[in-house]
């Protein structure tokens, strides 16, 4: 299977994945406004009192909608993202997926939640050795100093941080390989997979950012010339806008920014903001999983071609202390 079969076959996943982070925005708002009106209406007294237990129950609300949210995270978001890895390793591993890839894909991960929670204590070794890689890597920014050895360090720091991203995708991809095996041994082979294959695994930095980039131009581009069309077919709206922004940068007797000057500028910089909070949502959406395919496909063929010895676990372990202690509990 070509990696755009695999990622056509797998998007309904991230489509339900899109939806239940919908629903986690609705729990985190409906529980804090629900605690707001509750604790508003609770005091028969107008006034400051009033005011304070709404504070107070929105704080309520919101904590209680955050403990819904990470039940949600944990027992629905977790499983989708692990069905949808369990579909695509195997699309790239056996050239074949079923015809109900949305149905086999829960199939798989059944029984599996043991080895999909390992999953993220697996991640946190790889990002904190990650984290000592990519202090070590900056020292280059660092030592140019300046504005050019911040820009240096930034850039290095998003590229570890977005691969790493993808690679912590791969590394739950083995675990549900190896179906097979403990999923604690499997979890530390997967992480000895993907510090023994890093500079293969790095030349896919050029596919991450490279679409990125192109998905950024053309799906972002077409965002902003449509909400840019939107807000200038609407004079009054644009209008509003304009002067709202006039009353809060004049209101302390301070200037209205050139770049904010006219209606039109607003409309731009309105739209701009839109469209990149827009391009970020379906580019995790639309374009990530196509990504994500072809990086699987390199860790995958990567492990395969040579399974992890004990030497490369005891190499790995000593920079890795959380990775260590996992891999004493197998022993």
């Amino acid at each position: 299977m070509t990696n755009f079969q695999v990622y056509r076959k797998t998007l309904s996943f991230s489509l339900l994945m899109f939806l239940v982070d919908l629903l986690i925005l609705v729990v985190l708002a409906g529980g804090a406004t629900a605690g707001f009106f509750i604790g508003f209406n609770a005091v028969s007294a107008s006034g400051d009192a009033q005011a304070v237990a709404g504070i107070v129950g929105l704080l309520i609300g919101f904590i209680i909608g955050i403990v819904g949210a990470v039940l949600i995270n944990i027992f629905i978001l977790n499983r989708i993202k692990a069905a949808q890895i369990a579909m695509m390793v195997k699309g790239v591993t056996e050239g074949n997926l079923p015809d109900k890839t949305f149905h086999a894909g829960f199939e798989e991960v059944k029984g599996r939640f043991g080895s999909i929670t390992l999953f993220f204590f697996i991640t946190n070794a790889i990002k904190s050795v990650f984290r000592q890689i990519g202090r070590g890597i900056n020292k280059v920014g660092t030592a140019l100093g300046g504005d050019t050895g911040n820009t240096i360090t930034s850039v290095i720091d998003s590229a570890i941080q977005t691969l790493i991203g993808y690679l912590c995708d791969c590394c739950l991809g083995w675990i549900l390989f190896r179906k097979d095996q403990n999923a604690a041994r499997a979890g530390c082979e997967g992480a000895v997979i993907f510090f023994r294959s890093g500079k293969t695994l790095f030349r896919n930095i050029g596919r991450i950012f490279g679409m990125g980039f192109l998905s950024f131009i053309v799906i972002g581009g077409a965002l902003f010339g449509l909400n840019y069309l939107i807000f200038s077919s609407v004079p009054q709206l644009s209008q509003a806008l304009f002067e709202a922004v006039q009353k809060i940068a004049t209101e302390d007797g301070g200037t209205v920014p050139e770049i904010l000057s006219t209606p039109a500028l607003v409309n731009v910089v309105i739209a701009i903001f839109i469209a990149v909070f827009m391009w970020s949502t379906l580019h995790s959406v639309l374009v990530r999983p196509f990504i994500l395919v072809g990086v699987m496909r390199n860790y995958m063929a990567a492990g395969q071609a040579s399974m992890p010895t004990e030497a490369e676990f005891e190499e790995v372990a000593r920079k890795a202390p959380k990775l260590r202690k996992l891999q004493e509990k197998i022993q």
